[in-house]
């Protein structure tokens, strides 16, 4: 199954609720793939095309604040329009669940896949002091589990999860164990497990609950913010996510996600065959990054080569981590252009001459 179906058939097992996007390349079958199931005749989720990614955002942000399961899913310049959304989302403390399977850019660029929106997910692409969890999915097996794993994230810390896909992922095919079905929530279900939900039941709480953004007291302001920190430093305490291969013995280091580490695994099991000992670190999660990891094994490394279908994003948040101990180099691809093995071992002996055996 291709990995945008697999995200399709994965809401309707978790019970989503309501799904709100815009066909965009290279993701649309995502929103065609709910159309052709038609959830909303077994299950009652809603799936609506919006007008827009601008409106598809806001339609999030309404659903969620009622407590109810609500994703969208879009490419990378449709991502770019709900940036203000995610912003309002992010400070009303809602769980929601945006799928981004990245195109290059910028601008409109091009409909071939991407990892260029790096720094857009993982610094926060809108305005003000917020973080979402990202996922990184690799493969689409991967690209069904994150959907259930992105909202239980969500739900568990009240903040947007994005799935960061790129177009590999999301146009390649691959056998996939599906989820199995989850009932979609009740009324009173929703009403136990988000008693914060905006539902219109006042006299069950003896008062109405009402969910906003702005706050004009610079002083209430700033204990909002430092809330928000506070659940931020408890996510990057324990939701770290990464995989680590051949690194027990690791001279050198190749640090990619998504697609791209498979790729550089490939070019790592070559090196390896000829003598060479390279490990590879691939970040699941992108927000909160694997930075203790990363700065624990610098102690035994001669350098890192990060690898990723853009100009360089990912290497900042490497070179952070590793403080200066070893030298850290980019390779990266751009315009929808993919790598194979041979160019990244390349790649790796440009910037490591002494590593070639």
């Amino acid at each position: 199954m291709k990995g945008n179906e697999v995200i399709a058939h994965a809401a309707i097992r978790y019970g989503v609720d309501g799904y709100f996007g815009y066909p965009i390349t290279p993701q649309s079958e995502v929103l065609e793939t709910l159309e052709e199931l038609m959830p909303w005749e077994t299950t009652g989720m809603v799936v609506l095309q919006a007008e827009s990614e601008v409106a598809s955002i806001n339609m999030v942000y309404g659903g969620a604040s009622t407590g109810k399961a609500v994703m969208t899913s879009s490419s990378s310049p449709g991502v770019s329009l709900m940036q203000e959304g995610l912003s309002y989302i992010a400070a009303g403390e809602l769980p929601v669940l945006v799928v981004n399977v990245m195109r290059g850019g910028p601008g409109l660029g091009t409909i071939q896949p991407s990892q260029a929106d790096y720094f857009q997910a993982t610094k926060g692409g809108g305005h003000g002091d917020y973080h979402y969890i990202v996922l990184a999915p690799a493969t689409v097996q991967e690209m069904a589990d994150f959907v259930g794993l992105g909202f239980d994230l969500a739900f568990k810390y009240r903040t947007p999860a994005m799935l960061l896909a790129d177009g590999i992922v999301g146009q390649m095919m691959e056998k996939v164990v599906l989820p199995p079905f989850r009932p979609r929530r009740t009324p009173e279900q929703i009403a136990e497990q988000c008693p914060w939900a905006v539902t219109g039941h006042a006299e069950r709480r003896g008062h109405p609950n009402v969910l906003t953004t702005l706050e004009l007291d610079s002083a209430k302001m700033e204990v909002n913010n430092e809330r928000f920190q506070k659940t931020y430093r408890e996510i990057e305490e324990n939701e770290v996510r990464y995989e680590e291969y051949y690194t027990e013995d690791a001279e050198y280091l190749m640090v990619a996600f998504g697609s791209i580490a498979r790729i550089c695994l490939k070019a790592i099991e070559d090196a390896r065959a000829q003598g060479l000992k390279i490990g590879l670190i691939r970040p699941i999660t992108l927000w909160p990054f694997p930075t203790k990891v990363l700065r624990e094994k610098a102690e035994n490394l001669k350098g890192i080569l990060t690898v990723e279908l853009n100009a360089g994003q990912m290497i900042e948040d490497v070179r952070l981590a590793v403080e200066g101990k070893v030298p850290v180099y980019h390779y990266g691809r751009m315009g929808g252009i993919v790598p194979n093995p041979q160019e990244v071992l390349d790649a790796f002996y440009k910037d490591f001459p002494a590593a070639k055996i």
